[in-house]
């Protein structure tokens, strides 16, 4: 950890504020993280009928019915974007699903997209398939001009200029395509934006919905994907991978100004790199040692991390001895001879195969990791394969979760993301500095918390799950509730709000029964003079931080008012902290034909 918060932070350091995902087995971070932590196995085995593809392969004693299920893979809430149902069923699952993330991982920062006033980078990869899968793409010349608006819902391209516009943000939107390393390469792209200056906050991430879906697949011997639908990292009995799909996205900014802005801080990006095996590739699509490793050490190097201090190693692992194989003899030389002790995982074992979300996986596996202070055990490893020759590496499975104790002082560790057509990448992540220590709450101050949604039955959801959050989050304190709630959520017609004095006051405001006077919210709201509040440019400026005050400030918002939360919670030393994110809405939409 780092010794004193008043550091200067290497110009270098970017900040991991904000995360999303959903992954087999898991709609939030929460649930995936707790699925690594108890070793759960989430690729599903599918029944003959669930399986509504490949009837001339089913019945192939070949044929593996095992499939990492994005069980919304179909879904999508366009209400909140102002999408129209005609659109959203254009939209490809990738676009949706990504643009859905997009929202949770600012939400997550603590950022309302109508309050930011920075330049937001949307950077991310998709599997330029997919749209062909979904749907034919529009004829324009037939189907005339609003074929246009159409295919750019449909393209891969527009994925993250798409984000951008239904979002209300501006910024720059690059759309990777770098196969099974598009994860990876998101980040990275985005990084170096930030540390050039060009963008303010930056979102990465990669989306991945396998079509038809769900499917097993067809084992052929040599390949990677598995025989009997388990993938086992480093496992003499390994056989490959199953197919999986899913979205992870994470929000980026430089270290020093997210401390300075008192963002939460997950982990920090310490260096990034990636290259391509070229010419150079033993045969093409396979990992090339000296290319790999070349990478693995450059994204080291440029963030001035020492190798024996690296004390996670998050492997692309596809279960397959001759590719485990390739990739530990390529890590172990970039991280060279040490002393330390270096835990190898997989997490393919788990969700299988994410394609171009993969590394993601991956990547949120190690931010949760440093978060914790935990090291998740790698599952279906029970025959360490002894061609990996690991005790003349620095690496050691990690068998088992432990807790993450190191030698060197600082928790870091390195992501390695591989994909076909030789792309290779690598992140190094450091646990986030310490944060400096504040003076404890002033007791039975008043506070106004709000929540909003776009109707009563959403905002009863939000309401519910921030009790459940609260209840379990015993040591989030009420300052930094309120005003990640007042600032960082996008402001709708259905509202609530509580003026209370403790975090107890709060759970109990927040509950259908209530005590009285705590809490009011739209569909019962008291009356309130428009014209007695002083305004700025802003809306509505607070005019006490008593009680009566703040009780008219809440009344005046819930009835449409426009509030400058800003000036609300101005002078204070609050931190932006994760709280659950909007309750979408998801309905089916699916397109056949134009």
């Amino acid at each position: 950890m780092t010794d004193s918060p008043e550091q200067d932070y290497d110009p270098g350091d970017v900040a991991v504020i904000g995360m999303s995902l959903r992954a087999p087995g898991a709609r939030t971070k929460e649930q995936f993280w707790d699925n690594l932590v108890h070793g759960r196995e989430s690729v599903s085995f599918l029944a003959k009928d669930d399986i509504h593809v490949d009837e001339t392969l089913i019945h192939s004693p070949f044929y593996v019915r095992a499939c990492g299920v994005l069980d919304t893979y179909d879904k999508f809430d366009p209400s909140v974007f102002g999408i129209s149902d005609r659109m959203a069923a254009a939209m490809t699952p990738e676009n949706r699903l990504f643009l859905e993330s997009a929202w949770e991982t600012l939400e997550d920062g603590g950022y309302d997209p109508d309050r930011v006033k920075a330049e937001i980078g949307m950077y991310g990869a998709n599997n330029p398939q997919t749209a062909a899968l979904y749907s034919s793409p529009p004829d324009r010349v037939s189907v005339g001009p609003e074929a246009i608006e159409a295919s750019l819902a449909w393209s891969p391209d527009t994925m993250t200029s798409n984000a951008l516009y239904y979002m209300g943000l501006t910024g720059e939107a690059v759309t990777v395509a770098a196969v099974c390393a598009g994860f990876h390469y998101a980040v990275h792209l985005a990084c170096q934006s930030l540390l050039l200056g060009q963008t303010d906050m930056a979102v990465a991430g990669g989306a991945m919905v396998r079509l038809p879906h769900p499917r097993g697949h067809l084992w052929e011997e040599n390949r990677i994907l598995s025989k009997d639908g388990h993938c086992r990292p480093f496992d003499a009995n390994g056989t490959g991978t199953a197919l999986s799909s899913g979205v992870v996205t994470v929000l980026l900014k430089p270290l020093a100004q997210a401390v300075a802005d008192r963002d939460h801080i997950y982990a920090v990006v310490k260096g990034s790199a990636v290259n391509n095996n070229g010419v150079s590739a033993m045969a093409y699509g396979l990992a090339q040692p000296e290319r790999l490793s070349a990478c693995i050490a450059n994204a080291m190097e440029v963030g001035g991390v020492a190798p024996d201090t690296v004390s996670m190693y998050e492997a692309n692992g596809l279960g397959m001895p001759m590719t485990d194989e390739l990739e530990v003899h390529a890590a172990g030389m970039a991280f060279g001879k040490q002393t330390g002790t270096t835990s190898i995982g997989g997490v393919k074992g788990n969700v299988g195969h994410g394609g171009v979300v993969s590394g993601g996986f991956g990547a949120l596996k190690a931010a949760m990791a440093l978060y914790h202070r935990k090291l998740p055990a790698t599952i279906n490893l029970t025959e360490v394969n002894e061609d990996l020759d690991l005790p003349s590496t620095p690496f050691v499975p990690q068998l088992e979760t432990a807790d993450w104790e190191t030698e060197s002082g600082v928790r870091r560790a390195g992501i390695t993301s591989i994909g076909g057509g030789g792309y290779n990448a690598h992140l190094v992540l450091e646990e986030a500095p310490t944060v400096a220590e504040r003076a404890p709450e002033a007791d039975g101050r008043p506070r106004l918390a709000t929540l909003s949604a776009l109707d009563d039955e959403a905002l009863a959801r939000q309401r519910a799950r921030l009790k459940d959050w609260l209840e379990a989050h015993p040591d989030l304190r009420l300052d930094d509730i309120c005003f990640s709630l007042n600032l960082g959520r996008k402001v709708m017609s259905r509202r609530w709000a509580a003026v209370v004095r403790s975090r107890a006051e709060l759970i109990a405001a927040l509950s259908d029964d209530s005590p009285r006077g705590l809490a009011t919210e739209t569909a019962a709201a008291p009356r309130v003079d428009p014209d007695s509040f002083r305004r700025n440019d802003h809306g509505i400026v607070r005019s006490g931080t008593d009680a009566p005050a703040l009780s008219e400030l809440a009344a005046a918002w819930v009835t449409g008012q426009q509030v400058d939360f800003g000036s609300l919670h101005l002078g204070e030393a609050s931190h932006r902290v994760p709280l659950p994110t909007y309750p979408f809405q998801p309905r089916r939409f699916w397109r056949t034909d134009w």
